[in-house]
């Protein structure tokens, strides 16, 4: 599977997804930052090209970053000079996220993984990783942890069954249903993955010596708004513009919409 992971990311602009879908990013940052404490060192584990991580070390925080893509942590570094943060980095690692071996226990205040859970196809992989990230993060430190939603993903499958097989059949269907898992039939399509069903994952994460802050829906009410559906809000102007935004943040708290939510953010403090 890692292997297909790097693959697949080698040529995937993960950098311009969160462009092209910026409500997932903007969702995200919102309520890491509202709730990071005002310093501390972060480690981004999984974390791409390193977008939020590039956010977090302009605000000062002093960042570590990890992805399981070579060439990602390499764009990584670039972009770190390109917005003149590498100071602020206290290093760029190769790593699968099962394996932090590298990192001392309690070494950072707050820790992201919003990327590597959605890969991990087995039950051991996900409470490893989670294990891990505990591990490293301060007793008291807060974590974000990116999942997929299943419900989400099965509008998806029924609205576009073709562009996504072997879900576009009944029995493909009840199988993702079943396990969770997903493992496209095109060649060079998404890697193999795993949906949470929303009802396990505070427990899952709880289980793991976590205390729930908040479950949200990254991309929110929002997420399939189109350009031009944006370009009408933008142009009732700026006040208008931002009382519609904050009403989006708010409900992406909102426990009734999280199933039409293709990203979760999952906000915990580990347990001292």
């Amino acid at each position: 599977m890692s292997n297909k992971v790097i693959t697949y990311y080698n040529a995937f602009d993960e950098w311009g997804r969160l462009d092209r879908e910026p409500i997932e990013f903007i969702i995200n940052m919102h309520h890491i930052q509202s709730l990071l404490p005002p310093e501390g060192r972060i480690l981004d584990n999984g974390a791409g090209p390193g977008k939020y991580a590039m956010e977090l070390a302009k605000l000062g925080y002093r960042m570590t970053l990890t992805d399981l893509t070579p060439k990602l942590v390499e764009i990584a570094k670039k972009k770190a000079e390109e917005y003149q943060v590498e100071d602020r980095f206290d290093g760029f690692y190769a790593a699968n996220a099962r394996d932090l071996g590298r990192f001392a226990d309690h070494q950072f205040d707050a820790s992201l993984m919003l990327g590597p859970l959605y890969h991990l196809q087995t039950q051991e992989g996900r409470v490893r990783a989670v294990q891990e990230l505990n591990r490293v993060t301060k007793p008291g430190g807060l974590v974000f942890v990116a999942m997929m939603s299943r419900t989400k993903f099965l509008t998806t499958s029924l609205m576009y069954p073709e562009m996504w097989k072997p879900n576009h059949t009944v029995h493909g269907i009840a199988d993702f249903l079943e396990t969770g898992t997903f493992d496209h039939a095109d060649e060079g399509r998404f890697t193999g993955a795993y949906y949470f069903d929303i009802a396990e994952i505070i427990p899952f994460m709880e289980s793991q010596r976590f205390e729930t802050v908040k479950l949200v829906g990254s991309s929110s009410i929002a997420g399939a708004m189109k350009p031009e559906q944006w370009d009408y809000w933008q142009q009732q102007g700026d006040e208008a513009y931002r009382e519609i935004m904050q009403m989006i943040l708010k409900e992406s708290e909102n426990p009734y919409m999280l199933g039409s939510a293709s990203h979760l953010l999952y906000i915990g403090r580990k347990k001292s």
